[in-house]
């Protein structure tokens, strides 16, 4: 294993993966002799490394310097971890004043297009096609900068004290060389100064906090993708910004007055040498070399080791979700707990996420067209939903998806998926719900309908559910041969069953149901586990319920009662499509999302679902497309077939957790019960 003195980096995400190997954090010197520690792991060249690179040579271990890939994540370090990761064991890529790894690669005879580089041509298309960067957060551009006629010239600033800066043969002077050059070669153009994205959130200083505006200097501070700011360019100025190669990528000339990592190979106008490097590279094998040889990646949908393409794949789905955000979300009448859950569903940037306490305090926030107001529910309150009109502002509904979490949410445990809507919500049959829009007009394609087949199979396979909290035991029914018939219980004030039913409303009623229409059935009644840990309406008395039913579940998760019955029963609750998905029969009494296209027996009309579809369709428009999923590790928004998978470890997790501690438990009581026998029989003797 890899031991790190840093506890910051060993709980970095992925770490494991991307060394393909565990690391251990080791908060004591000792620890590396004792531990099977192969080599120490530190962040680069940071202060922070002296004493793990001295413990390390006093082992004899080897030291790996780590830091951050060229495409790194959505956003910046200090909410998004790393999607990739460099491990040099000579330096570091930044540091010119030694040898690192990467300057020993592009050095050597080695075909860089070759082997993992074999993919370059179309992985650069895509890079500069996409507008990829280090942090990709930036909006595009498009009028944030004031592009001036004639020649532009892009001069690019980086934090004080960079550690590429130090490392890599410039100072602050370098940058006020460069300024003064920039103007003098280009006596007519207008400069372009970019201040960095962790200047601009004020959490650092940069070199040109000083310079002033004028008619040929425009101070480009607004966030903006760095690759379209480029494409308006004529030349690029850098010291050792990583902008410089990506400039470079996208055919641009650039000057460096530092010596960063792609600079002495040939391709760039270099103001300062370093004289280890005299073999000539072209872009395309700085790139291949860096980012396809050098650079490891996290596969963001399976947190294991991954591609760039992955990792593009995962980026592309941020600036998806991202553009259906527009403007605020100001969200109303949500309580603290809830709204620290959702928040990160409603934009990308936290910034654009108000929570208010009613429509008055949403009113001061002065909320236009581009905004969105957001309620819990399927009906906004009169109040907002009025401001909404007026005002001309989204009106969007929230609700938990249908593959929630491992707990309940009236526990207070947060949600891996959400549904924002903006027609109603998918449990009120009242008005159309995005929901129901998607599954009467979709045209569903052959590649969904395989997609949602193998969802399907892997939560019929993994037994999830909406909670996933209760016991997997196989029930315990003397059916004696009898159909068996599964009514699940509801919360009857649930907001399904007031507006989607109109005879069976109760849990009384259902069952009552049930048994008319099965007289001969081996009828199963399970609570809901809302009412059953008594935080929801809908208690049925135990003597009520088995004037109806055979038999009262209440130790069995519902994924085993359904696998163990024939049929299921159901006023709105999800466990009819629980059934539907594990090729069960199933009966509804009201209208929830799923009866009405022909795969449910259907006891109340619905005018408006007149198309039949597929179980898989049914599916893909539910699970693949209506959701929102999010990767509470990753900070971003993820795919179903990842948040599934996320889902179903963090269960075995936390069953293995419990199993863990149950042995230890027992072991504890075994010894503690010796101990007694002991002192009876005269063992023990105390003074």
């Amino acid at each position: 294993m890899i031991g790190t003195y840093s506890g910051k980096l060993a709980r970095q995400p992925g770490l494991a993966a991307l060394l393909d190997e565990p690391v251990v954090h080791l908060r004591y010197s000792w620890q590396a002799r004792n531990r099977a520690v192969r080599a120490v792991a530190g962040w680069g060249l940071r202060p922070t490394t002296r004493r793990p690179r001295l413990r390390a040579r006093q082992l004899g271990l080897p030291f790996i310097a780590l830091e951050d890939g060229f495409v790194r994540s959505w956003g910046t370090g200090a909410t998004h971890p790393a999607l990739s990761l460099v491990v040099d064991g000579q330096g570091i890529y930044y540091a010119a004043d030694r040898p690192s790894d990467l300057e020993t690669l592009l050095a050597s005879d080695t075909d860089l297009l070759a082997g993992p580089g074999a993919q370059h041509a179309a992985l650069r298309a895509r890079l500069v096609s996409e507008r990829f960067s280090k942090y990709n957060l930036a909006p595009r551009l498009s009028g944030q900068v004031k592009l001036a006629p004639g020649r532009r010239v892009l001069v690019v600033d980086q934090t004080r004290g960079d550690a590429g800066i130090v490392h890599g043969l410039a100072d602050a002077e370098s940058f006020a060389r460069m300024l003064r050059a920039a103007r003098a070669e280009h006596p007519g153009a207008t400069l372009y100064v970019k201040t960095h994205p962790e200047v601009r959130q004020g959490s650092k200083r940069g070199y040109f906090d000083d310079v002033a505006a004028d008619a040929r200097t425009i101070l480009v501070r607004e966030p903006v993708n760095p690759l379209d700011l480029v494409e308006q360019m004529d030349h690029v100025y850098v010291v050792t910004s990583q902008l410089g190669f990506e400039a470079l990528l996208m055919g641009k000339p650039v000057t460096c007055f530092g010596m960063p990592w792609y600079a002495g190979w040939g391709p760039t106008d270099d103001r300062v040498r370093c004289e280890r490097r005299q073999h000539p590279r072209s872009v395309e094998e700085l790139f291949a070399a860096a980012y396809l040889h050098y650079t490891r990646y996290l596969n963001p949908w399976t947190h294991e080791r991954g591609t760039l393409a992955d990792v593009m794949d995962w980026l592309c789905l941020q600036r998806e979700e991202a553009s259906r955000h527009t403007g605020r979300a100001i969200a109303v009448g949500f309580r603290r707990w809830k709204a620290a859950n959702i928040r990160p569903f409603l934009a990308p940037d936290p910034r654009d996420v108000h929570f208010v306490r009613d429509a008055g305090a949403a009113a001061k926030l002065s909320p236009g067209p581009r905004d969105r107001l957001v309620t819990w529910g399927a009906a906004a309150p009169d109040d907002v939903a009025r401001l909404a009109r007026d005002c001309g502002a989204a009106s969007v509904h929230v609700e938990d998806g249908f593959i929630r979490s491992i707990g309940l949410g009236s526990d207070f445990i947060r949600p891996i998926s959400l549904v924002l809507d903006t027609a109603g919500l998918y449990f009120d049959p009242r008005q159309p719900s995005a929901l129901e829009n998607l599954l009467n007009k979709r045209a569903f394609t052959e590649p969904e309908r395989q997609r949602a087949a193998a969802v399907r199979r892997f939560i019929v396979r993994e037994r999830l559910t909406k909670y996933n909290i209760e016991s997997y035991a196989a029930p315990r029914w003397n059916a004696q041969g009898r159909r068996v018939v599964l009514v699940p219980g509801q919360v009857e004030d649930d907001a399904s069953i007031r507006h989607g039913c109109d005879g069976v409303r109760t849990n009384l009623a259902l069952l009552q149901a049930a048994r008319q229409a099965c007289p001969d059935a081996y009828i199963v009644y399970k609570p809901h586990p809302d009412v059953a840990t008594h935080n929801r309406a809908g208690r049925l008395h135990a003597a009520q319920a088995l004037r109806h039913a055979d038999h009262i579940e209440c130790r069995s998760c519902v994924v085993s009662c359904i696998e163990a019955s024939h049929e299921i029963h159901t006023m709105t609750s999800l466990t009819g499509f629980d059934a539907l998905l594990r090729g069960k029969s199933v009966v509804v009494y009201g209208r929830p999302f799923y009866a009405g296209w022909g795969l449910t027996r259907d006891r109340l009309p619905i005018a408006r679902r007149g198309r039949t579809l597929t179980l898989d369709e049914l599916v893909a428009g539910t699970l693949l497309h209506y959701p929102l999923y999010r990767d509470w590790v990753l900070n971003g928004y993820t795919s179903c077939e990842a948040a599934l998978r996320q889902l179903a470890h963090a269960r075995d997790a936390l069953q293995a957790d419990r199993n863990m501690r149950a042995v230890r438990m027992n072991y504890l009581q075994r010894q503690w019960h010796k101990i007694k026998l002991w002192a009876r029989a005269g063992f023990l003797v105390t003074r």
